[in-house]
């Protein structure tokens, strides 16, 4: 159960989880639906295993974002909890409920993939615009590009300016690589 701020009393909700045979209750008192973390939340996520079921009052109690509620809905599905809303008529062990939660679940997958595709494309876009995506580089351009001319002039070797950089040999000889593709591809782009 849960109310958003301290004026409010949870005594219906109490009443209507004790009525469906709740045996052990879990609160957020005075904390918005909003926040993702909340005590009595993590709590009672923490403590259901598989067979148990999940009661609330009614799902904006649960959360009010519907990513955030699709995505706990989901998360319940695979740990093989079920979940009742008592004023809403969702009861997952029941045929109808079981259905009214697969479509939630569809949902839920429509959401992750939209994620998923809107991540991508952001990170296309960025590399389009010449941004690393990943771990920061270890290696200046600056450094690639004097090891690569030390290695021409046969002044160095790759171990010892690895030393020198700080850096494993291997990091070392990616860089280099990665810079000769990027020349090889620019001058096919040119011919």
């Amino acid at each position: 159960m849960r109310v958003s701020d301290d004026d409010q009393t949870e005594a219906l909700q109490m009443d209507a989880l004790q009525a469906s045979g709740c045996d052990l209750i879990y609160g957020d008192h005075g904390i918005s639906g909003a926040r993702v973390c909340r005590k009595g939340l993590d709590q009672v996520l923490g403590g259901l295993q598989s067979g148990d079921t999940l009661v609330v009052w009614k799902l904006d109690r649960l959360g009010r974002s519907t990513v955030h509620l699709l995505q706990l809905l989901d998360d319940l599905r695979e740990r093989q909890v079920d979940f009742i809303s008592v004023t809403q008529g969702i009861d997952t062990t029941t045929s109808v409920g079981r259905m009214v939660y697969g479509q939630l679940a569809v949902f839920a997958e429509f959401e992750r993939e939209q994620i998923r595709e809107r991540t991508k494309a952001g990170m296309a876009a960025a590399r389009r615009r010449g941004k690393h995506i990943g771990r920061p580089r270890k290696l200046t351009a600056v450094q690639v590009c004097l090891a690569a001319k030390r290695l021409e002039n046969q002044s160095d070797t790759i171990i010892g300016m690895a030393r020198d950089f700080g850096v494993a040999p291997v990091t070392l000889s990616r860089a280099l690589n990665a810079r000769r593709n990027v020349k090889v591809s620019r001058a096919r782009d040119l011919t």
